[in-house]
C-alpha cells in the first residue's frame, strides 16, 4: 500500500539515492588502491567516482586534504537531495543532520570555555551540521550567552531544554553533554519513525527501527567500556543510554551496575551479534582487547571493537538498499559513503607513513 503513494513525492529521490549507491567503491577498487605507491596514485584511482571534486588539490596531497574534498562530495550529493524532498521525507532528511549539528555546537561550546575565537572553529565545523544561525553562535562571548543562542537559535533546542542548563557547560561535562543530547536526539528520531502516519507500518519503521535500536546499544555500550576509571558515577552514566533499543531495559540496567568490562560483557550476552562481537575481540573473558577505531583491537583478524560496530552497521546499511518505497536509504547510503571516505583515509594514511603491512584493515561493504 505504501508504494501506492511514496513515488509521488519522494520516488525521485529514491531513485537518485540508489543511483549514489552504485557509485560506491567496491571491493576490487579497494584492492587497486592498496597496490598504490603514492597519494597522487590514490588520487588517480579515486578519479571515475570522485571527478571535478579532487581537481583542485595540489600535488601529492595530505590525507586530511583528500578526505576533506571526498567529504565535499558527500554534502553536495546530500544537499541536492534536501533541496528535492518535500513533505515528510525532507523532516526524514533533516533529523539526518541533527548528529552533525550536536558535534557542530559541541567543538563550539569547548571553543569557548578556551576562549578561543569561535570564527576560526567554524572552518572546523562538518557541512552537514551548518545551519543559518550557526554563526549567530560566534557572538556569545560566555557560556551563558551561548547556552540562550543554542536554545532560541538552532533546530536542537528541545534537546537541550528540559535536560541541560548552562550551568552544565563546562568543560568536564562537555561529553555528557554531547552523549545527553544524541540519547534526546535518538529517541525523537525513533519515536518520529514508529509513529508519524508516512512512516507507521512502512518499510521506513522497520528499516530505521532496527538500524536506530542498534546504533542505542552501540552508544549504550561505548558510553560505559569508556566511562571506566573516570569519575562518571554509574548513576550518571544510566541517564546517558536511550531508552530503547535490542538492550533496553534489562541489558540496559546491566550496563549501568557493570564495573568492568567483563560486566558489560555479561550485559550484552542476551543478543547474538553483540556477544559475537565481544568474542571476536577477546573482550568477554575480561580481556584487554582494543575498543578503538580500524585495528586497534586483538581479535584474531586484528579488528576491534569499533570496527565490528561498523562492519554491523554497513551490513544493516546494505540490507536498507534491498528495501522500496522508503527514504531509509538516503540514511543508509550516508552511512556507507562516510565509511567509505574513512577507508580511503586509512589506505592513504597508511602508504603516507610507508605501513603497508595493515593497508588491509579497511571495512569494504560492496
Amino acid at each position: 500500500m505504501e508504494g501506492l503513494l511514496f513515488n509521488v513525492n519522494s520516488g525521485y529521490i529514491e531513485g537518485i539515492v540508489r543511483g549514489y549507491r552504485n557509485s560506491l567503491l567496491t571491493g576490487q577498487n579497494y584492492s587497486n588502491l592498496t597496490q598504490c605507491e603514492t597519494i597522487d596514485d590514490v588520487k588517480l584511482q579515486l578519479a571515475p567516482a570522485y571527478g571535478d571534486f579532487l581537481a583542485s588539490l595540489a600535488p601529492n596531497p595530505s590525507t586530511a586534504s583528500l578526505a576533506s574534498k571526498m567529504t565535499d562530495k558527500l554534502v553536495a550529493e546530500f544537499r541536492y537531495l534536501l533541496a528535492q524532498a518535500t513533505g515528510s521525507t525532507a523532516k526524514f532528511l533533516r533529523y539526518l543532520t541533527y548528529g552533525y549539528m550536536i558535534d557542530n555546537i559541541a567543538l563550539l561550546i569547548t571553543g569557548t570555555l578556551h576562549e578561543r575565537d569561535t570564527r576560526e572553529l567554524l572552518d572546523r565545523c562538518h557541512p552537514l551540521g551548518w545551519f543559518e544561525t550557526l554563526p549567530v553562535l560566534c557572538v556569545a562571548t560566555n557560556i551563558e550567552e551561548l547556552y540562550n543562542s543554542v536554545l532560541v537559535e538552532t533546530p536542537l533546542a528541545p534537546y537541550f531544554k528540559d535536560s541541560l542548563s548552562h550551568q552544565d557547560l563546562d568543560e568536564l561535562n562537555i561529553e555528557i553533554i554531547r552523549n545527553t543530547l544524541y540519547k534526546n536526539y535518538l529517541e525523537d528520531f525513533y519515536n518520529f519513525v514508529n509513529t508519524h502516519p508516512d512512516f507507521k507500518g512502512t518499510p521506513t519503521q522497520d528499516v530505521m527501527g532496527e538500524i536506530l535500536q542498534f546504533e542505542a546499544d552501540r552508544r549504550a555500550i561505548n558510553i560505559t567500556l569508556n566511562s571506566f576509571g573516570t569519575e562518571l558515577s554509574k548513576q550518571e552514566r544510566k541517564k546517558l543510554y536511550p531508552e530503547f533499543g535490542r538492550l533496553y531495559p534489562e541489558g540496559s540496567l546491566m550496563l549501568s551496575r557493570a564495573d568492568d568490562v567483563e560486566g558489560v560483557s555479561l550485559a550484552v550476552s542476551a543478543v547474538g551479534d553483540y556477544k559475537a562481537f565481544f568474542d571476536a575481540v577477546g573482550l568477554s573473558q575480561g580481556g584487554s582487547g582494543g575498543f578503538g577505531n580500524m585495528a586497534g583491537g586483538s581479535g584474531a583478524d586484528g579488528k576491534s571493537l569499533e570496527d565490528l560496530f561498523y562492519q554491523k552497521e554497513m551490513d544493516l546499511s546494505k540490507v536498507a538498499f534491498t528495501r522500496q518505497f522508503t527514504p531509509s536509504v538516503v540514511y543508509a547510503w550516508l552511512k556507507l559513503k562516510e565509511q567509505e571516505i574513512r577507508n580511503v583515509t586509512w589506505i592513504a594514511e597508511c602508504i603516507a607513513q610507508n605501513q603497508k603491512e595493515r593497508i588491509g584493515n579497511y571495512i569494504s561493504v560492496f
